[in-house]
């Protein structure tokens, strides 16, 4: 491959990687937003619309899980590529499909597979744009990567108000099937390539359990992005029952919550890439946006029983010290080798997804004990010191040259 064929080749899987992270999102949030007026719609009664919708979470989580063990696997496997244009191909299947439900169990059904498609798509783009890059500079790409995915959030809360929820599956589902056009002229990672054929173990998703120093740093990976799920799923998720214990008199829209946090998000994205390229480092910026994190969560609690307006700032402020989302993900990459790298890149950030489900059953089971400020604080701390936990024991990956293999046991 030429000089110029590479350049290329690497600017079209920065590209895809981004527009199908965005899709991604977009589906996430699209599905969020509409939530409740899609059951409506389907003739839900006002009081199966909690039961429903928390069915439809968990079979969309569940999914995610799955898919993203069975796509971790396939990528190490069968290669990147395949794992990137498979996931986004399933997924906007499903969302066109999701246009077309007409009861509960359907809807059930295809949440759980655009779970299983959405799973994979991050991952696979993470690991290629870590692999094509060079070792200074893929953190720029990853930096793009989410970026421009987090912008889907904002994409799905003014579409959901534009459009019928059924035409706005339809646009997320369009979005895709334009997005698979674009794979001319992509190739696999050269690292990958190099081990297609050989007589290697790849994609041993037990070995990530079996091994002791493998399990360490994998368990490392995941607690370092918990808090970030713990603001979303829990802080901006209940930000009408948080206004309320805070004395707010006006209304709270969690949608308008979730977007502000996703203006945050997508800045601090940003902010952690640049600043972990500049200052040639992912553990100091990591360390950097956790006690941002730390600051905002207790100000947000404590501190913010003025009027509506200052609580959308915070859920900003709360998103931007979350937002090293690019450099949790791209850390994840660089702390494995070649031959388990996918299944790492595309299981983590799905298990820190996943941790939401006991974050918010905790902080729900606390609340009627605590109220809900001090349980919203109780979960935070938690998770907040097995973050400071983590990335105190994980090596700096800056700079690393990936072209290995893990072959310790």
């Amino acid at each position: 491959m030429t000089d110029y064929s590479r350049k290329k080749n690497i600017a079209a899987i920065v590209i895809v990687s981004s527009l199908g992270y965005f899709v991604d999102i977009y589906d996430l949030i699209l599905f969020s937003v509409v939530r409740i007026t899609s059951l409506k719609s389907l003739g839900i009664t006002e009081q199966d619309l909690l039961p429903d919708g928390v069915l439809l979470l968990n079979m969309q989580m569940a999914g995610m899980l799955i898919g993203g063990i069975i796509w971790g696997i396939l990528g190490d496997k069968k290669g990147r590529i395949s794992v990137l244009f498979g996931s986004i191909f399933l997924y906007s299947l499903a969302n066109i499909t999701n246009g077309f439900v007409q009861d509960v169990h359907q809807y059930a059904v295809l949440r759980l597979i655009a779970g299983i498609g959405l799973a994979g798509e991050l991952g696979a783009g993470v690991t290629l744009v870590s692999e094509v890059m060079s070792k200074e500079s893929r953190g720029y790409g990853t930096m793009v990567v989410a970026t421009v995915g987090i912008l889907g959030a904002i994409a799905a809360a003014i579409i959901s108000e534009a459009f019928d929820w059924r035409n706005a599956y339809f646009i997320g589902g369009g979005m895709g099937i334009l997005l698979l056009l674009m794979r001319i002229g992509i190739y696999e990672s050269g690292m990958y390539d190099s081990i297609k054929d050989a007589a290697v173990s790849k994609g041993n998703f037990l070995k990530l359990f079996t091994d002791k120093r493998l399990f360490k740093k994998y368990v490392h990976c995941i607690s370092i992005g918990v808090p970030i799920w713990f603001i979303v799923g829990v802080l901006i998720t209940f930000s009408p029952e948080f206004a309320k214990a805070f004395g707010i008199k006006e209304s709270i829209s969690t949608g308008k919550a979730i977007m502000f946090c996703y203006i945050g998000l997508a800045t601090g994205d940003f902010l952690s890439g640049f600043l972990s390229q500049v200052l040639k480092t992912r553990k100091k910026i990591i360390n950097l946006f956790i006690i941002l994190e730390t600051i905002f969560i207790l100000v947000y609690l404590f501190f913010n029983w003025f009027d509506s307006a200052f609580l959308y700032v915070m859920c900003i402020l709360l998103g931007i010290s979350g937002g090293y989302w690019a450099v949790f993900v791209t850390n994840a990459s660089e702390q494995f080798g070649t031959n388990i790298r996918a299944t790492v890149t595309t299981t983590v950030p799905n298990f820190v997804r996943g941790a939401v489900v006991p974050a918010t059953l905790m902080f729900q089971y606390l609340t009627p004990v605590t109220g809900i400020i001090y349980s919203g604080l109780i979960v935070g701390v938690l998770a907040l010191s097995f973050a400071y936990y983590s990335v105190f024991h994980l090596e700096d990956t800056f700079g690393k040259d990936l072209n290995y293999l893990e072959t310790h046991s």
